[in-house]
């Protein structure tokens, strides 16, 4: 048998088996009680997280969501040109820019087609820029999603919590793929 270092009090021992970690009766029971306290541990933060979700209102759901959303945004369009003044955005803060406003038009502020990078100056000092943002719209998702856009404008949705909770997963997934395409 080859000498081993003992895990808790790190002195060198000539283990019995292959399967002993530790060098005396005193160091197992050491070893026991933190792989037990280890375990509270986990069981609290795992308690912690049903109770933090059962609190948790719609609300605070959805803002949960949305800045899985944007973040997924940025990622997919990072070294892409502003959306609406087509500028690039190296060095400069992007934010995730909705053609339809969120504040008009709730239905469409998780949709993909709608919500482009855009320079913080466009977004918040321009609006929007709402003109120069739908020309550049349909040059880079075409006149057809554009439409098909436009008609889901007004339609009112409501997402449930179940959906919204499938989104935030579904996003959290795409923004892991993004990160690992773009390194």
């Amino acid at each position: 048998m080859k000498d081993k270092k003992c895990k808790i009090c790190k002195g060198v021992f000539t283990a019995k088996n292959t399967l002993q970690v530790v060098c005396s009766l005193e160091c197992a029971l050491a070893l026991s009680e933190m792989k037990k306290e280890k375990r509270a541990r986990s069981d609290w933060h795992q308690r912690k997280k049903i109770m933090q979700e059962k609190l948790e209102t719609p609300s605070d759901r959805k803002n949960k969501l949305q800045v899985i959303f944007n973040e997924f945004i940025r990622l997919r369009d990072r070294g892409q040109p502003c959306i609406s003044c087509d500028r690039s955005m190296d060095g400069k803060k992007v934010h995730a820019g909705h053609f339809y406003s969120v504040g008009r038009f709730p239905e469409l502020r998780y949709v993909e087609e709608n919500c482009h990078a855009q320079c913080e100056w466009c977004n918040v000092h321009l609006h929007g820029n709402g003109a120069l943002y739908r020309l550049n719209l349909e040059k880079r998702i075409g006149s057809k999603m554009l439409e098909d856009l436009d008609k889901k404008a007004g339609v009112s949705v409501h997402l449930m919590d179940h959906e919204i909770k499938e989104l935030t997963e579904y996003y959290k997934y795409c923004v892991k793929e993004e990160k690992k395409k773009n390194g």
